[in-house]
């Protein structure tokens, strides 16, 4: 009996753990089997290759982490016939390549060469990149564009089509439902908060860019809240995260109705995290005799 086994959408994990978009790479294979994962998430893909944000872009605050890397990535092609296949020989579990188009004819245009690769299993459609379309207005702040890019990437593919949500937006189930009656099979979320940090000795930003991406322990309550918000809403599956950094911080998401959860800012303060968060999850199942389908959106009043 295998008490974390769990569904997101079309794929069956093992168990509900796996990493957060560029949170992670093949190099933790040096620390553990990465094969313990429930399924592997990649850095996000973008059609062509992209250089990133100048430095600084990274800064640790008192709770959390500012990040402003800008979607650095060597591009789709070079993923496929290098990256892909290096990962494909270090870990069987599930892969789901995460990626960003700055249309919705980009977007589908990727789903559909990388539908070609069997050892994808699905996708994490990140939205959160501007539109130039709707000059500049980001996807995942208007459901009606939302609803248009998931009916196309939907008619695509069969695989796992995971659309990863931004919490800076007024209603957070407003977008998700759009993305669930487009044909989205589960939800990701939440994405990176904005934030900022100045030094008070001198008046210069701590990120070159200004405001960036705030992650970590801190955003903890608003991803649940917005889990528990979106799981109760909708009946697709939802793939928490958001300053979940053990097992005990993981139960909470799945009190609150999640399926999976993805573990980001926890790997760059302890390259173990993943492992033994899963044992530790492993233990609190076994002791109380229930699988984890038995506390999944149970949370009580």
């Amino acid at each position: 009996m295998n008490r974390l086994q769990t569904s997101l959408g079309t794929l069956t994990m093992q168990n509900p753990v796996t990493v957060a978009s560029g949170t992670y790479g093949a190099e933790f294979g040096a620390f553990y089997d990465l094969n313990c994962l429930g399924a592997y998430v990649t850095k996000t893909i973008t059609r062509y290759p992209k250089q990133g944000n100048p430095p600084p872009r990274l800064y640790e605050t008192e709770a959390g982490l500012l990040n402003s890397i800008g979607l650095q990535n060597p591009g789709l092609d070079i993923f496929l016939s290098n990256t892909l296949p290096e990962l494909s020989a270090v870990c069987s579990a599930p892969i789901i390549v995460s990626f960003s188009g700055s249309t919705i004819d980009e977007f589908a245009e990727m789903l559909d060469i990388m539908e070609q690769e069997p050892r994808i299993s699905g996708y994490e459609v990140n939205i959160s990149c501007p539109n130039v379309e709707k000059e500049g207005i980001a996807f995942g702040v208007d459901p009606d564009t939302v609803h248009s890019l998931t009916s196309r990437l939907a008619a695509l593919t069969s695989k796992e089509l995971i659309i990863k949500l931004s919490p800076n937006v007024t209603d957070v189930v407003s977008i998700a439902r759009a993305a669930a009656t487009g044909g989205a099979t589960s939800i990701a979320l939440i994405n990176t908060l904005l934030g900022m940090a100045i030094d008070w000795k001198t008046g210069k930003s701590r990120i070159k860019r200004g405001v960036s991406g705030y992650s970590g322990l801190a955003i903890k309550p608003v991803a649940l809240a917005a889990t528990y918000k979106v799981a109760s809403a909708l009946r697709i599956p939802v793939l928490a995260m958001g300053g979940i950094y053990d097992w005990k911080d993981a139960l909470e998401f799945f009190y609150a109705g999640a399926s999976a959860v993805a573990i980001g800012t926890a790997n760059f303060a302890n390259p173990h995290a993943v492992p033994e968060l899963i044992a530790g999850l492993d233990s609190y199942l076994q002791e109380r005799d229930v699988s984890l389908s038995d506390i999944i959106g149970t949370v009580q009043f």
